[in-house]
């Protein structure tokens, strides 16, 4: 069925960028991601917590229900899994006991539940966003480390972008699928997702790196954000997405 317009939102590896000839920038992290679901015994209260280990990232992200967390840890070399994706209902003992280590005590006794997700983790980013009456967003525009979880914020700025862009244009009485149309789309975006993309990228390689001086570099800065409350709102602002040429929606205003 024809369309003035398709987005494609498949994912890193889409099947109509490919189809469209766009091509991408991409490189393996060589590290695998390791998600699993845990139970403990103290509420957590909301509070997340991302622990920056010698073997990479933990993450402890909060579920709804109060005494469950998504647990997300990165990986690299020999004790990685695999370098596919998968899953496994097993938990082996040492696997557990690594766990708990990582986990610590701060919410009582934990126990991971259910199956554990692996992935490898890489980075993506299209050449272009835009072609005959197609556009890219979301990962099928830019596949990030999750390392400071920024992938999911950018998709849902790029679909606010569109959709501006999109009403502005029906409101003229011009063809969404315009090429002009689309190049709006894709200037105002693709600066903002450059940015996020190599910052990711340059946290991922400094926090993976264990030299003396580059640890010292990240301990001192560290310290510095924790410290100074008017630079560590900074950083809180430029996670939250709150900085730079914002879309109407995500500032809570009706295009």
């Amino acid at each position: 069925m024809p369309a003035r317009l398709v987005a494609s939102a498949e994912g890193r590896f889409g099947a109509m960028r490919e189809e469209a000839g766009i091509g991408a920038r991409a490189w393996s992290y060589d590290q695998i991601a390791i998600v699993l679901v845990a139970h403990h015994e103290r509420p957590h209260r909301g509070v997340a917590q991302e622990k920056f280990l010698p073997g990479g990232p933990f993450a402890i992200l909060p579920m709804r229900d109060g005494q469950r967390a998504s647990i997300a840890r990165r990986s690299s070399g020999p004790s990685a899994p695999t370098s596919r994706a998968g899953c496994s209902s097993s938990m082996p003992p040492r696997f557990q006991a690594e766990f708990a280590r990582r986990f610590g005590d701060h919410l009582g006794q934990v126990e991971p539940t259910g199956p554990r997700w692996w992935f490898p983790l890489g980075l993506v980013h299209a050449e272009r966003y835009i072609d005959t009456r197609l556009v890219l967003v979301g990962d099928a525009a830019h596949g990030l480390h999750p390392i400071a979880g920024q992938g999911y914020n950018l998709g849902v700025r790029d679909i606010a972008a569109l959709v501006e862009v999109l009403i502005d244009t029906k409101r003229l009485g011009l063809d969404i699928g315009a090429a002009d149309t689309l190049e709006r789309y894709a200037r105002w975006r693709r600066a903002d997702n450059f940015t996020m993309v190599a910052a990711t990228d340059l946290l991922n390689r400094l926090f993976s790196n264990d030299i003396k001086p580059m640890r010292l570099v990240r301990d001192i800065g560290l310290a510095a954000v924790n410290r100074v409350p008017p630079l560590r709102r900074f950083f809180v602002r430029h996670a939250m997405g709150l900085v730079g040429d914002l879309p109407k929606l995500i500032r809570g205003e009706r295009p």
